[in-house]
């Protein structure tokens, strides 16, 4: 009898032990992934709200860059994690919407995981070199049409490696996965590199992984793919160009967890966030980079994204972008 009573005393204790756990996420440090490299839209935007989201968590934020496959790397890295909170991702555009849309053999789907935000929203800016003697959309199309250009992103799949041929296509080139070659690099950082250094022509990337390029006159940006101008880029927009179509080319910031992420962690990511998202410095960092924070609720960002996947799913099968080994 005292070994039965002993035992209930200790699943119950056990049982409570649990609940009391839950209750004091996070007990410890949180792995983040970042599914793209160094100096690239996501690891900015990751890297610029690591601070104010660090305050808010109350421990400490491991950021870690896991790249490979266009966004897919990390993020079966989180996939494949327990769902007790302790490994995220910063979901991304690419990894997310461009990817499920255009890869026929991805390990995932928008189901694998849940999200707990989307905050950022980012146009895209296509950009040369200023001396590769290109000034404008007009010259660029022209140089494809002669020959011997190329276009680099940040690995095949991605949103820079859609955009770069969607733009093409819309100026006119039939067949933009013939007329220009794509060069894919391993994240949005060295995209730009492949530009600066002249392993590519231009890219489409980002207006916030441009931005401190274009400040520096490093790249120049020929155009924006928005209604309305972007604070610090001298560049006409898609709709003043006549390509309104290109309003749908936009990059997206948000936070997963795996499929099976409790409710009490999700809503505190949900606080964390909002907590966050208000911070000045985080605030000007990204307006200065031509983002908008857009802070969604769960419901909200999943909504969002499907809407992302369905507009970027059509634009893979019109391109013949779709990609089935």
């Amino acid at each position: 009898m005292r070994f039965n009573t002993l035992t209930c005393a200790l699943a119950l204790s056990a049982v409570f032990g649990a609940t009391a756990a839950l209750a004091e996420y996070p007990e410890r440090a949180i792995n983040m992934v970042i599914p793209y490299g160094a100096g690239g839209a996501t690891d900015i935007s990751a890297r610029t709200i690591a601070e104010p989201l660090g305050d808010a968590v109350g421990k400490p934020l491991i950021m870690a860059n896991v790249t490979g496959a266009g966004g897919a790397t990390g993020s079966v890295t989180v996939q494949n994690a327990k769902n007790d909170g302790y490994t995220m991702l910063f979901a991304r555009v690419g990894s997310h919407s461009v990817n499920p849309a255009m890869k026929a053999t991805l390990p995932y789907t928008l189901d694998d995981f849940r999200f707990v935000t989307v905050y950022e929203i980012n146009p895209v800016a296509c950009a040369v070199t200023p001396n590769s003697g290109i000034n404008s959309m007009d010259e660029l199309v022209a140089k494809v049409k002669e020959g011997g250009v190329s276009y680099s992103s940040s690995g095949v799949g991605s949103l820079l490696h859609l955009a770069g041929a969607m733009v093409l296509k819309e100026f006119g080139i039939e067949d933009p996965l013939t007329a220009a070659t794509h060069i894919p690099q391993k994240g949005g950082g060295a995209a730009a590199t492949a530009v600066l250094n002249g392993t590519a022509t231009f890219l489409c990337t980002n207006s916030s992984a441009l931005a401190s390029f274009v400040a520096n006159g490093q790249l120049k940006p020929l155009m924006v793919t928005t209604p309305e101008p972007v604070v610090g880029f001298d560049a006409p927009t898609a709709n003043e160009l006549g390509k309104d179509r290109l309003n749908q080319l936009v990059g997206w910031t948000g936070i997963a967890g795996p499929a099976g992420l409790p409710d009490d962690v999700a809503d505190k990511w949900g606080m964390w966030m909002a907590a966050a998202t208000q911070d000045a410095k985080f605030n000007d960092t990204m307006t200065a980079r031509g983002s908008v924070i857009q802070l969604m609720d769960p419901a909200a960002a999943n909504e969002f994204i499907q809407g992302q996947y369905e507009v970027f799913k059509a634009l893979v099968d019109e391109l013949g972008m779709r990609i089935e080994g």
